[in-house]
């Protein structure tokens, strides 16, 4: 059956969109006027040439288009041009702060990241009156708090957010530009600890009983046995799977850049290979969408979903990411030791494993199953107690009601 795969391809890029100014390396912000001439204008003021001089676009995997450029500092260019047209307090601060942060090799996709909060946080404090970084005082963060909780947003995602802002004023501080004590004491709202949502084995021999594609049962299964993240897994390369050594080496993890490797059971083994014999031998990447170099995250989890459909799980909740969760519980429940399961999932804190240990644990739940069956032996031996001495009660009344008097007691 021949399926199409949805991709994404790159938008088209000049090859500078920088304008310096005299003596400077920051880059000089049009004005709103400039900027509402429409993008061609735009384009044009910043590069000096016309749209048909721009490069051609780029097939990558995944989402982060941008990663191609990590390399250059018109990265960080392209990524402000967004706000452009825009008037906020602290505009040229947020510059220096991209660039500082493009300085210590962060990635594209936390430049973005950070981009899509400090506007909206730099807008809000216009809107409320500051004019200036210098005036930000610790209420300025706490309304700015209680306006994300307004609008919705759930705790854990407010918390995410006020990372950024809050990194972004411990730059301000060593900057001299905002007072030390702005961040004396925590910020942060109380979240709910929840547990991994791991798929029950019910759940996952119906999910994969309706996968028939052999690249998507490729991919569900080595993330299953191998607790990759979904990320890491669209940045393999064929060259990083040592398929006799069922092994894969993920040279920079997705999330801490800590590199790893991650093993292949006799499972995934036999659907990489029956995977291997489709694709093409051309491709870099191991798993791609049809006509791409790669796959972005968006066509793996519309993929993922239309599966769930199928398998009528949708209102499990159950995501990519649960794989991983899965993969962890299995293996904790066959006695693997955290230590060894930290490193296979390439988690920095030992702390951030233990959470799966909850779902898990044997030792507690043998202890609780020991002391609660000597609780129902106990209650269970005072009920055959008490159901005797209420028998002994009855007797006597049923002796005493011919008579209608009390039988002596015995000496």
């Amino acid at each position: 059956m021949t399926r199409e795969y949805e991709g994404i391809s790159t938008p088209e890029r000049p090859d500078d969109w920088r304008i310096r100014s005299e003596g400077s390396d920051h880059l000089d912000w049009p004005s709103p006027l400039e900027s509402n001439r429409g993008l061609a204008d735009l384009h044009r003021k910043i590069t000096g040439e016309d749209r048909s001089g721009s490069t051609s676009p780029k097939d990558e995997p995944g989402s982060r288009r941008d990663d191609i450029d990590l390399g250059s500092p018109r990265i960080v260019d392209h990524l402000l041009m967004r706000f452009a047209g825009e008037d906020f307090v602290g505009k040229e601060h947020l510059e220096r702060y991209m660039r500082h942060k493009y300085r210590q090799n962060i990635r594209v996709s936390t430049l973005r990241v950070s981009l899509s909060v400090l506007p909206a946080f730099l807008n809000f404090l216009k809107d409320t009156g500051t004019s200036d970084l210098g005036e930000l005082s610790r209420g300025d963060l706490a309304a700015f708090i209680e306006h994300e909780q307004d609008r919705g947003l759930k705790a854990s995602t407010v918390n995410a957010r006020m990372k950024v802002v809050k990194a972004f004023v411990r730059f301000l501080m060593e900057e001299g530009v905002v007072e030390d004590d702005v961040l004396s004491r925590r910020l942060t709202i109380r979240v709910a600890d929840g547990l991994p949502r791991a798929i029950t084995p019910e759940d996952l021999v119906r999910l994969y009983g309706v996968i028939e594609d052999v690249r998507d049962r490729a991919m569900v299964m080595i993330l299953l046995r191998t607790g990759m993240r979904i990320g890491e897994l669209l940045h393999t390369k064929v060259d990083d799977v040592l398929m006799e050594e069922g092994k894969i080496l993920i040279h920079e993890a997705q999330k801490n850049r800590v590199g790893r490797v991650v093993y292949l059971s006799e499972d995934a083994v036999d659907a990489l290979k029956a995977w291997m014999e489709k694709r093409a031998p051309q491709k870099e990447f191991l798993f791609y969408a049809r006509g791409r170099a790669g796959m972005c995250y968006s066509t793996a989890r519309n993929v993922f979903y239309r599966y769930l459909e199928r398998a009528g799980l949708c209102h499990k909740g159950y995501s990519l990411h649960c794989l991983r969760h899965t993969f962890a519980t299995e293996l904790l429940n066959a006695g693997m030791r955290l230590e060894c399961l930290q490193v296979l999932l390439g988690h920095h804190n030992l702390e951030m494993t233990r959470r799966y240990a909850r779902l898990t644990d044997k030792t507690r739940e043998e202890e609780y199953f020991k002391a609660m069956a000597v609780i129902e032996k106990e209650q269970r031996d005072d009920h055959c107690g008490l159901d005797r001495q209420l028998q002994e009660i009855f007797e006597e009344e049923e002796l005493l009601d011919p008579h209608g008097e009390e039988l002596p007691e015995q000496p």
